[in-house]
């Protein structure tokens, strides 16, 4: 446990496509990061502002272990622009072009794309009603909501709806009603995407426990794969996301993500 009272925490902040994060490195030791205290940080008022939190550990099975937590302390799975952030962290550091980072998804590949780009494994998206999860069994291409959305699990829960004009969506409304809608017993992400071109998408997001955000690299794969399963696109997508442009490849081996990534600043937080 941390004594919040008296300590000094240095941390990085990091983001991708304006999907921003703090990042403790703990694979030295350090104490834990508690719920309370991620929420304390989140505040963009009064403490540091994410969208994510993430902490690094030693790992034997990888490179190293990361960890995350939403806005609301909550716990993610997964956070696919923070791994590649991080991803591009070590590489740099090591000098490397290639890490595998553990995850509660799994070991993730992460590679230098080029071009200054970070690319990331995501692992193979979950189809199935009871992986994802939902409350009952379900035709997961064709969920039983008012305005037909897929749901997919890329280590959490996505539900997308394909709109006419994404732009034109009260996101803030919209998101926070379907984050809690009783068919995702463990809340949801949410997008509204609509094609711009061939294998081409506008896409906005709200996040699980963050709500509106610049970009989310899990939801950018959740769609790609939704709207390739709708035959919207092929497996190949570029997605565009209020922060910018990202590209997403459903390959045999999982769902690869490539894009830009940002070390902003360092810092201590004092608690």
């Amino acid at each position: 446990m941390i004594d919040d009272t008296n300590s000094r925490l240095p941390f990085m902040k990091m983001h991708g496509l304006g999907n921003d994060f703090v990042v403790f490195d703990r694979r030295s030791g350090g104490p834990d990061v508690t719920p309370a205290l991620a929420k304390s940080i989140a505040d963009r008022h009064r403490g540091v502002g994410f969208d994510q939190l993430a902490v690094i550990r030693a790992s034997d099975e990888s490179d190293a272990e990361v960890i995350f937590f939403n806005a609301d302390g909550s716990a993610s799975a997964a956070c696919g622009n923070a791994t590649r952030c991080i991803a591009r962290h070590l590489m740099n550091e090591s000098g490397r072009d290639s890490v595998v980072l553990k995850t509660q998804r799994g070991l993730l590949s992460c590679e230098d794309a080029g071009n200054g780009l970070t690319r990331v494994n995501m692992g193979a998206p979950i189809l199935g009603w009871q992986d994802i999860p939902l409350s009952y069994e379900v035709d997961t291409l064709h969920l039983p909501i008012e305005g037909d959305p897929v749901a997919t699990g890329m280590g959490n829960p996505h539900c997308t709806f394909f709109v006419e004009d994404a732009e034109s969506i009260d996101l803030a409304v919209r998101g926070a009603q379907m984050e809690h809608h009783p068919l995702f017993p463990e809340r949801t992400n949410v997008q509204f995407a609509h094609p711009t071109g061939p294998d081409c998408l506008r896409m906005r997001v709200w996040e699980r426990g963050a709500g509106i955000t610049l970009a989310s690299g899990s939801s950018s794969c959740a769609v790609a794969v939704a709207a390739c399963r709708r035959g919207l696109t092929g497996p190949n997508v570029t997605i565009e996301l209020d922060g910018g442009i990202i590209a997403i490849e459903w390959r045999d081996d999982g769902v690869w993500m490539t894009g830009p990534t940002a070390h902003v600043f360092d810092g201590v937080w004092i608690g």
